[in-house]
């Protein structure tokens, strides 16, 4: 009997390991992030850091120059990238229509070729109010994706360089936490059905307690092996840091 269990600790053990160094080898399948409060005065703070921005009286925008802005040189100036130029915006326009703004390179160390300036067509909508599409944002990898309801955090999203928009073109989004460290759901079920009356599928997925107790319970005299079984077949029981099944 002896000899069973330490079996049985070898290979929920080598399975463990196994699953770990696959997930640091391929580590591509996490992506890190900074999470950010929800307190909208450090959302304030931290936009003004990123997209700086300042309105004239004359409702057009005016974008500062950051340190790190690359912007071509020898393009035409029409060519030129949102982050590149600055427009004098109508913001009384419709949404969703398709309007002209008078725009020019937003410092003349630009070098670009042309009238400096130019019309640009866009359409009317703020930055924040374009399509998924047309923005990336910061990815987080702590948020816990297994719960009810589904966990959204905050981040910062900036629009695409050819995108036109108002306003400012970094902003805050709610997404929903979407993320996954490499667990697969065809090995928990695998594991459930064969070793799970050994704990072999808890240890698996990284709950080691509830693994200890089906192991010296012996899967519940059947009961909790069954049970684990259709939890993770359904999906209820998932990985212990909160990510999601690759299928």
């Amino acid at each position: 009997m002896a000899e069973l269990m330490l079996k049985v600790w070898l290979a929920a053990f080598i399975v463990n390991f196994a699953h770990w160094e696959i997930t640091l080898v391929e580590g591509n399948t996490v992506t890190s992030a900074i999470q950010f409060t929800s307190s909208s005065s450090q959302s304030v703070e931290i936009l003004s850091s990123i997209a700086p921005t300042k309105t004239t009286g004359n409702n057009s925008t005016i974008q500062t120059k950051l340190p790190d802005l690359e912007c071509p040189d020898s393009v035409p100036c029409s060519h030129l990238g949102g982050s590149c130029i600055q427009c004098d915006f109508n913001y009384s326009c419709i949404y969703g229509e398709e309007v002209k703004a008078e725009c020019k390179p937003i410092s003349s160390t630009i070098k670009c070729t042309g009238p400096q300036i130019f019309n640009k067509t866009f359409n009317c909508r703020y930055c924040y109010q374009s399509h998924p599409k047309n923005y990336n944002c910061q990815k987080q990898s702590g948020c816990q994706v297994v719960s009810s309801p589904r966990e959204r955090y905050q981040t910062n999203c900036t629009v695409k360089d050819d995108i036109i928009c108002l306003g400012n073109r970094t902003f805050p989004k709610l997404l929903l936490c979407n993320w996954t460290s490499g667990y697969r759901w065809s090995t928990s079920v695998l594991l459930s059905l064969t070793l799970g009356g050994f704990g072999v599928d808890r240890f698996y997925l990284g709950h080691w307690r509830e693994g200890l107790g089906k192991l010296f319970s012996f899967g519940g005299l059947g009961v909790w092996t069954l049970v684990d079984l259709i939890l993770i077949i359904i999906g209820y029981v998932g990985p212990a840091d909160g990510s999601l099944y690759i299928f």
